[in-house]
């Protein structure tokens, strides 16, 4: 069945008609040979009572005088019958009184009985049937008479209707083949333009094209028509979705336009009154400290302090505007060279911690490299930070293969995190810990979601209070990166007052 379904629709319907009108041919051919068998053995047995009838009736006075001479001449006539290979009369006590045999090397061997009170019966045998008949005068069973003919005749008509059946069915199958190609045009074509036009459609997307109409007004042509119309309204909707994404196309264009108006009103009107305060502050703590009481100093410190954390909110924010709107270029980015590179330049600026850090020899994705860049030292900055209070620390950067798809991983044996709380990770400005603990301004992971779903992946993590933690993330671009497999080496180097062992 599975061959049959691969065939077009066009030889599905030749085949149908062909078995349709093969099966119905044997049946018929089955039947007729039944009713030939049962018929053929019924006139063979009436022909050979009505023998039976005659020899028995010439043959009563010869039985009575035990003439065999005119048993003899009475059988003789069955010369004339070729279905008829022996035949024998016999006395009452079954003594043979003469004796018929078409060929020398036919003989009767066992002459059946008859049944009570029955003046004739037949058997059929394998290759011949066999009728005996009882002799009677005047009431009263003098013999019986033994008829054995031949069945072969069977065999040979049934190789004629075999034969005569084989010449048929070929005659009817052509015919079939025949009829289903004038009846295909009209039936199978129209499936076969439609399924051809269907393919057209899905490859080239052009909803403009129709399929041929069908004469006739059968199912296909409601198919056709119907599949027409659909194709119309498709049309319409595919018109209609352009023009509304070209309208948010542009609505969008212009909501970024006014988002970047927005961040160089942030750059400079906004740090323009901060710098001020942020220079007053200074100036008066540094010019006017003597003269300031204790509380009215705390005071412009808060202010002082207050200042340059806004300044550094929104510096954060440019740069989260930055990596949504900047352009990108797609090349092959050695993502283990990075992550030493950024590991370095943390161990430059801390000399006196103590961090072991783990990558592999080369780790590859496809994307943007400042992008990613950003994303290693977002995720290593984060790592080193929640390790700061561990006297020995441990970093690992790696890649692992999860759902067919290459994925990037950052692990620590930090402070961690409560898992329940993980959807906040990569909230902006959305901390888990306080300032006090840990510096921040809680858009660093905000960044990473952003700049990785640019890249058509995903960022999640994995931890538990001081436990460590794990962020995770794929990429999937232009070519993914998935088909670049890590080097299996890893490069162990551990940290301690700046230098490398």
């Amino acid at each position: 069945m599975a061959w049959v379904r691969k065939q077009s629709i066009a030889k599905r319907l030749t085949m149908m008609n062909m078995l349709v009108s093969g099966v119905a041919l044997l049946l018929s051919c089955a039947g007729f040979f039944t009713y030939d068998q049962f018929t053929f053995r019924e006139s063979l047995v009436r022909t050979l009572s009505a023998q039976a009838q005659m020899i028995a009736s010439n043959s009563v006075s010869a039985i009575l005088f035990n003439d065999r001479q005119a048993a003899t001449n009475t059988l003789s006539a069955l010369k004339n019958f070729q279905n008829i290979t022996s035949a024998g009369i016999f006395t009452a006590d079954r003594q043979q009184l003469a004796e018929y045999l078409r060929a020398p090397d036919e003989g009767i061997l066992n002459i059946p009985r008859l049944s009570n009170g029955a003046t004739e019966e037949h058997w059929f045998r394998s290759t011949h049937l066999v009728l005996v008949r009882q002799i009677t005068s005047e009431g009263k069973p003098i013999g019986f008479v033994y008829l054995r003919a031949d069945l072969r005749e069977i065999d040979a008509r049934l190789r004629r209707y075999a034969l005569i059946s084989l010449a048929v069915l070929l005659l009817s199958l052509l015919a079939a083949i025949l009829v289903s190609a004038a009846f295909r045009k009209s039936v199978a074509t129209p499936i076969v333009q439609l399924a051809a036009t269907a393919q057209q459609i899905s490859r080239s997307r052009d909803y403009t094209m129709q399929v041929p109409q069908a004469s006739g007004e059968d199912e296909v042509s409601v198919l056709i028509d119907s599949f027409n119309e659909m194709l119309r309204e498709l049309h319409k909707s595919h018109d209609e979705l352009e023009t509304r994404v070209a309208e948010r196309t542009r609505e969008l264009v212009a909501a970024n336009r006014e988002l970047e108006a927005f961040s160089y009103s942030v750059s400079h009107d906004l740090r323009g009154p901060l710098e001020a305060i942020n220079g007053f502050s200074y100036l008066m703590l540094t010019q006017y400290g003597d003269r300031l009481d204790q509380q009215t100093r705390e005071l412009a410190e808060s202010i002082r302090a207050g200042g340059k954390r806004m300044a550094e909110l929104i510096e954060a924010l440019l740069n989260l505007s930055r990596v949504t709107s900047s352009t990108m270029r797609f090349e092959p980015v050695n993502l283990s060279e990075v992550a030493r590179s950024v590991m370095q330049e943390f161990m430059r600026a801390a000399p006196e911690r103590t961090v072991e850090f783990v990558a592999p020899n080369k780790a590859e994705a496809y994307g943007d490299a400042q992008l990613l860049r950003v994303v290693m030292e977002n995720l290593l900055r984060n790592a080193w930070k929640y390790t700061s209070q561990h006297d020995h620390a441990r970093i690992e950067f790696g890649a692992i293969e999860k759902d067919g798809q290459q994925t990037f991983f950052i692990k620590d044996d930090g402070c961690g995190f409560d898992p329940h709380s993980a959807d906040r990770l990569f909230q902006p400005f959305q901390r888990l810990h306080s300032k006090s603990e840990f510096p921040g301004n809680g858009v660093g992971l905000a960044t990473v979601r952003r700049i990785v779903n640019r890249h058509g992946g995903e960022v999640w993590a994995q931890g538990a209070v001081e436990k460590g933690a794990t962020f995770y993330f794929s990429i999937r671009s232009a070519r993914s990166a998935a088909n670049v497999r890590p080097d299996s080496k890893t490069e162990t180097a551990e940290v301690r007052s700046g230098k490398q062992f």
